[in-house]
């Protein structure tokens, strides 16, 4: 079966959006699961004065609590390389494939990721490496608040 990542980084990207509109960091994820985008997010650091709401954490917080399996065969698609700490919740809960937007502004643990068995599939999106870096340019001390900088 043939996947149309495009779709998914679309949707990813639409979450981004979201988190821009409203005052936050550009970065957007979807938990896809049989075809179906079960949980969208964005970074809500800014909107919720949160700690720990990246793109992918909100995704997996939106799409609520799933089993195991579920967890197992669905994919995550993001537009940024994840960070240590979105990894580390792929790895705990069994995230076996992750589609990146793009790695040109940060790279994260896509190394650690693939050591620890998850395929890694980066598709370098211009759409996502150039709203990143406009924003990156834009507001630095936001952006190196995000990545603990």
């Amino acid at each position: 079966m043939t996947v149309n990542h495009q779709q998914y980084l679309q949707a990813a990207i639409d979450e981004a959006q979201k988190g821009l509109d409203h005052g936050g960091i550009p970065i957007g994820s979807v938990l896809v699961h049989d075809g179906n985008i079960i949980g969208r997010g964005h970074n809500q650091r800014v909107q919720k004065g949160s700690t720990v709401l990246h793109g992918e954490m909100d995704a997996l917080e939106n799409a609520g609590r799933q089993s195991a399996a579920v967890y197992r065969a669905s994919t995550l698609y993001t537009t940024l390389s994840p960070c240590p700490m979105c990894s580390g919740t792929i790895i705990l809960y069994g995230i076996q494939h992750v589609v990146i937007g793009e790695n040109q502004n940060f790279q994260g643990e896509e190394d650690w990721l693939q050591s620890r068995g998850v395929t890694v599939t980066v598709l370098n999106d211009t759409t996502c490496i150039n709203m990143m870096a406009q924003f990156i340019r834009e507001k630095p001390a936001l952006w190196n608040e995000d990545i603990g900088v």
